[in-house]
């Protein structure tokens, strides 16, 4: 008889765990759509696109809309673009803002946006292009401009590698901290962005999570900057040489600039 209790007490709530796990509803996971450009689509199409990349892999939520880095462009970049340089389109003042952001700056905000195509690819740019117009305006980005940017993107020679070796003490890690643009997200010596941790707060942390911090940027995200995950460009890996790497690091953990490097002068050696 006891075995029988045991049986049916068994029996009875796996009964029950089954009957409620059928009553919640169950939630699908999609899997994400293949986006597929083609120079044929409609400005329709482009736009929508163009709003992906806004919002994902453009990163340019981090500082657009947040009201106090760089302009809210949602719902009025096409209205104003055309104004402001005068006897540029805004289709062209909107693709200079992308390749060439520190040729107009808008008054009350920094120099702090960097060359878009360095990420993304031309037809991605058209894309944001064609939803910024949307955004207040009318979408002028026609095919030809987009055959134009699948061309140039199929015929464009493979990306250099970086050289294998440099002499550590002749890389300056304030300097590639300011050439990479790493002041528009972080902050050093008290200068830069909000958008990720300051560098001194790297400061005695592992080696091995700092590089990873850098090379694959969406693997950790500190909890105090979630919000901005996704980010970081995941490109950085081959953009910077294996000793650049390494100098940046160490500069990040120690907080010192190597030997043969700056002397601090942007707050560096804080």
């Amino acid at each position: 008889m006891t075995n029988l209790k045991i049986l049916f007490t068994v029996v009875a709530t796996l009964a029950v765990f089954t009957f409620v796990a059928n009553v919640i509803p169950q939630v699908q996971s999609a899997v994400p759509e293949e986006i597929v450009l083609s120079a044929d689509m409609s400005p329709e199409e482009l736009a929508s696109i163009g709003e992906e990349v806004y919002a994902g892999v453009g990163g340019c939520t981090a500082c657009h809309g947040l009201g106090t880095r760089a302009p809210d462009l949602v719902g009025v970049a096409g209205s104003v673009c055309a104004a402001r340089v005068p006897g540029q389109s805004c289709k062209d003042y909107l693709w200079d803002s992308l390749v060439d952001p520190m040729a107009y700056i808008v008054d009350g905000f920094q120099p702090i946006m960097l060359d878009q195509s360095r990420t993304l690819t031309q037809p991605q740019l058209w894309t944001l292009v064609a939803y910024l117009e949307s955004q207040g305006g009318e979408v002028t980005v026609t095919s030809d401009d987009f055959a134009a940017a699948l061309a140039a993107a199929d015929a464009a020679p493979a990306p250099m590698l970086p050289p294998a070796a440099v002499d550590p003490a002749d890389i300056d890690p304030v300097q590639l901290v300011n050439e990479q643009g790493c002041l528009a997200c972080h902050a050093l010596g008290g200068e830069g962005g909000m958008v990720g941790p300051a560098f001194e707060d790297l400061i005695g942390q592992d080696r091995d999570y700092v590089l990873r911090g850098i090379v694959d940027p969406n693997a950790d995200t500190a909890a105090d900057f979630a919000a901005f995950a996704g980010t970081m460009p995941p490109t950085f890996g081959d953009l910077l040489s294996e000793t650049e790497l390494d100098v940046l690091v160490e500069f990040f953990v120690t907080g010192e600039v190597p030997s043969g490097g700056s002397d601090g002068g942007d707050g560096g050696d804080e």
